[in-house]
């Protein structure tokens, strides 16, 4: 009763949602208006601030009243925040922000509590993600020290579903969950561990290689072939969809695997050797072991240079150094593409979706000097969604 009577004085305003509700007595009908701030003032003289005893029987009728009175009303949502016991400060602002924001069936983000740059691009995540899902979402950013027991246990209070996970500590927060609470995994380069994966939908940040084989067609017809060095522990998942897109639109992708930056530097004398510029490109992606920054990269930059073959890349800052495009995330259209998989979740019972799935919501980076090397000329490069000028 405490913890009611302390919030009384919000809750006209408080427990108004985000989205479709006014969240300013002023803007509500006069006649309604005029009564809700009557009985406002009423109660705010019958009970001076902080002062209600929470046993005083008169106290508790006045204030059950006046809230069956304010809920009687269409534009008005109550939500009753119960804590109970020696709770910490930080216990409660978990609970109250996940109990402010939470419906039946709610959805829950849980992201990095981290600076910037890394913070603004999970805002514009979330901010596709509240697009998408109307309302029924509550945000918690947490830390490395976040106590998962009692995260966990405020979200089984609230009846939430589904957490849509953002970041690597977002997602192993997420993994040590509830299994009856569905995740769909988001902002993360790969997938997690196989003892993560459980109920997990993993939503990687490398493009899909359909979607980059078809760019590179647009540009560059007469390319037959695609060459790759790939380390199977990384990205074996990503090939096999590949494979499949090269089929499906035409083409030929030879793979070179390796797992050390030896071999990897051995493969790509390999591919060199032979290349045909003509019909030939390579795909560089994102792979630690065989695309290291300080010696692969360089070495392929500058020999596919000398050889006029055309260098495509999952990784955006690749194109600064001098590879011809890569995709790279659409954040806010990946906010909506995560919240249409937890709504989904949510409609299907929470039926098994796990899996890896690749970036489909991008935008297009090219370099303008490369392509200008390559013979391509564009009349309008207004058209890409980032343009590295010429030098």
């Amino acid at each position: 009763m405490g913890a009611w009577l302390l919030a009384a004085p919000m809750l006209l305003f408080a427990a108004v949602p985000a989205r479709g509700i006014p969240k300013d007595i002023s803007v509500i009908p006069v006649e309604k208006a005029s009564f809700l701030q009557t009985q406002l003032s009423n109660f705010e003289a019958f009970y001076p601030f902080l002062s209600i005893p929470a046993t005083d029987r008169l106290a508790q009728e006045n204030y059950e009243e006046l809230i069956r009175t304010i809920a009687a009303y269409p534009e008005v949502v109550v939500f009753p925040i119960h804590v109970a016991g020696n709770v910490s400060v930080a216990t409660r602002r978990l609970s109250n922000k996940i109990a402010q924001a939470s419906v039946e069936g709610s959805i829950a983000v849980i992201y990095p509590d981290i600076g910037e740059p890394y913070r603004s691009v999970f805002a514009q995540i979330i901010n596709g993600i509240e697009e998408k899902a109307k309302g029924r979402v509550s945000n918690i950013a947490v830390g490395p020290n976040v106590d998962v027991g009692e995260l966990n246990n405020a979200l089984l209070r609230q009846d939430t579903r589904v957490v849509i996970a953002l970041g690597r500590q977002g997602v192993k927060v997420a993994s040590a969950l509830d299994s009856s609470i569905g995740v769909v995994a988001g902002g993360v380069l790969m997938g997690p561990d196989k003892n993560e994966l459980r109920n997990l939908q993993v939503n990687s940040l490398s493009p899909d290689p359909a979607l980059l084989f078809s760019r590179l067609k647009g540009m560059m017809p007469k390319v037959r072939r695609i060459f790759t060095v790939y380390d199977p522990r990384q990205n074996e998942w990503m090939v096999s969809l590949a494979k499949e897109a090269a089929l499906a639109q035409g083409l030929e992708l030879v793979v070179f695997e390796a797992q050390d930056l030896r071999s990897a530097m051995l493969a790509y004398q390999e591919i060199l050797a032979q290349v045909d510029s003509s019909k030939d490109a390579l795909w560089l992606p994102q792979d630690s072991t065989t695309v290291e920054d300080s010696t692969v990269l360089p070495m392929v930059l500058k020999e596919s240079w000398d050889r006029n073959l055309a260098v495509f890349s999952s990784s955006f800052g690749h194109v600064r150094r001098g590879v011809l495009f890569s995709l790279y995330p659409n954040n806010e259209g990946l906010g909506r593409s995560l919240a249409g998989s937890a709504l989904g979740i949510l409609a299907s019972g929470g039926s098994d979706v796990s899996g890896i799935f690749p970036l489909r919501e991008v935008l297009m980076a090219i370099n303008l000097r490369t392509a200008k090397h390559l013979g391509l000329n564009f009349s309008q490069p207004k058209s890409f969604d980032m343009a590295f000028p010429e030098q």
